[in-house]
């Protein structure tokens, strides 16, 4: 079912605000419980953290309790959730975090199935999560009718077999008006076909960046390359002080030997 729109208000403050204070000093455990109380009691959100608390102290993990609240979380939030839990994945949390931030965004606006699963689909390209689990995950999105989850399981079978832009332009109004009929619902509007007929043979990241600057779709959040220059003046520090070590201990040599007995270990 679709949620109303205060629980996507909520769920954006909570995975933004969850994705900043992981910078602090805090487990995610206190987080939790810290960000719980600044949310509506009116909603069902407050509900579902005290449960995915409880299920952090027994499992060490989030997504197996979104798992088991599917009347509230989406399975596709719980797969990005649970790919970031992997202990031996690359996926990072404070990215998963983002992602589903601006989904709730993008929910808020008054979504389209288009824009929902061209968002999710281009976040398992993005941070290569896997097509199989991926898609069947998406699948089981509310948002989507019998023919969209017949379409996106035949995309699962598909994908990199075939044209991802060929996929969306045969299931485009601009197919059907090229042909003069479709032999398959139809799932997505002329522009976009316009967009995937111009992206044939192309990097399907292409596709993504040109239907959000002409259509509006929401964008995936790209891993931000760590800041090395914070690394820099305490590694310099370091060499200084080495450095100045030396030289003391070649002064001393000059002037008649070095002393050892500052480095005895007084009993």
């Amino acid at each position: 079912m679709l949620l109303e729109r205060e629980e996507y208000v909520e769920q954006v403050y909570f995975f933004s605000t969850l994705r900043e204070r992981m910078q602090q000093d805090m487990s995610t455990q206190d987080l939790l419980v810290a960000i719980q109380q600044e949310l509506l009691a009116t909603t069902n959100l407050p509900h579902a953290i005290d449960f995915m608390s409880d299920e952090l102290r027994m499992t060490g993990g989030l997504a197996t309790a979104m798992a088991r609240m599917s009347h509230y979380f989406t399975p596709f939030q719980t797969y990005v959730v649970a790919e970031a839990e992997k202990a031996e994945g690359q996926f990072d949390f404070r990215i998963a975090l983002e992602i589903l931030q601006r989904e709730a965004e993008y929910r808020l606006k008054g979504p389209s199935p288009q824009g929902i699963f061209l968002y999710q689909f281009e976040t398992l390209c993005r941070n290569r999560l896997g097509y199989d689990h991926g898609l069947e995950a998406i699948a089981g999105d509310w948002i989507y009718n019998d023919d969209w989850r017949e379409w996106i399981l035949t995309v699962r079978h598909q994908v990199g077999l075939i044209d991802f832009a060929d996929m969306i332009y045969v299931r485009s109004e601009l197919y059907r008006k090229s042909r003069g009929r479709a032999e398959k619902p139809i799932l997505f509007g002329e522009k976009e076909g316009k967009i995937a007929l111009a992206n044939r043979r192309k990097d399907p990241l292409y596709l993504f960046a040109a239907l959000e600057r002409h259509l509006g779709y929401p964008s995936v959040p790209r891993p931000k390359p760590e800041d090395t220059q914070r690394y820099i003046l305490p590694m310099l520090q370091r060499k200084v002080e080495r450095m100045e070590t030396r030289l003391k201990l070649l002064e001393e040599e000059l002037r008649g030997g070095i002393n050892l007995t500052r480095f005895y270990k007084k009993t």
